[in-house]
């Protein structure tokens, strides 16, 4: 297949309901078949509600990432999700992670390095699955095109094109109250049609670090209208709940979620960070 084709001109002419449910039933059906399935379920059923009441941070990739504090993050002790590349951050800074979250195959296949030998949580595509080794701190998602929030995640997410997103209903399933992103610029340099699988420059303008797409690596264009409509499912199912989820990226275009300091969301003494 030639990766230059616009995606949209590969979807078929009509849309047959029973050719889409036979579809995810069976490729839902392959996945539950395998042991590590029900091994990975198990795994991410363990983390259910786990921190009730507290508060998370999102760890975006954009480049307004390397405008964060990092250290009055560290020293907030808040719980933080590392996404796709977050290790490229690690020769920066001495913070780490408290998990980290990927989805796409082309970043899974590329950092499937760190993703064996690091001893962080991890919540990754069952795409994963031969490239990255199955082991207790690894959990592999199932997903779906079905348009839907989960909020528990254990049998399958949708992915809404970005991994913020799956990022969002992760920390929904552990019970976080309120959520903040940072480095959710939402803007790319590279311009394209949506899905769409382009080779990398020799310089990443559209990341926070220069070498997370660069060299001549495969990586997909952004689906931003995608993003934004499943970023409005996490903010109306948060709200829902009585959660919230705020933007607290210096600058960038995603107006979504209201608007906050990262300094105010860490200090913020309405949002109680209970001790498990």
């Amino acid at each position: 297949m030639n990766d230059n084709i616009d995606p949209l001109v590969l979807q078929r002419d009509t849309l047959n309901p029973y050719r889409v449910g036979l579809g995810l039933a069976w490729y839902q059906l392959k996945w539950d078949l395998r042991p590590e399935a029900w091994r990975s379920r198990s795994v991410v059923r363990s983390w259910k509600n786990r921190f009730a009441g507290n508060r998370a941070v999102i760890l975006c990739n954009g480049p307004s990432l390397l405008k964060v504090d990092f250290d009055a993050l560290r020293n907030s002790g808040v719980y933080c999700f590392g996404l796709n590349k977050i290790n490229l951050l690690f020769e920066k800074t001495e913070f780490r992670p408290s998990c980290v979250v990927a989805v796409n195959q082309f970043v899974i296949e590329q950092n499937a390095s760190f993703y064996n030998t690091t001893e962080l949580p991890l919540f990754l595509s069952n795409c994963g699955v031969g490239l990255v080794r199955g082991r207790p701190n690894v959990a592999f998602l199932s997903s779906t095109v079905f348009p839907k929030f989960s909020r528990d995640c254990s049998v399958g997410i949708f992915a809404g094109g970005t991994v913020t997103f799956v990022a969002l209903q992760l920390a929904f399933h552990m019970g976080f109250t309120d959520v903040a992103l940072v480095g959710a610029d939402h803007n790319f340099a590279t311009k394209g049609p949506a899905n769409q699988t382009v080779v990398s420059g020799e310089k990443d303008e559209s990341h926070f670090d220069p070498n997370y797409f660069a060299g001549g690596v495969k990586w997909q264009l952004p689906d931003l209208l995608q993003s934004e409509v499943a970023y409005t499912m996490a903010r109306d199912m948060y709200a829902a709940f009585g959660r919230r989820v705020v933007n607290a990226t210096e600058g960038g275009k995603l107006e979504v979620f209201d608007r906050m300091p990262v300094s105010d969301f860490l200090g913020d003494v309405s949002v109680p960070d209970r001790t498990q």
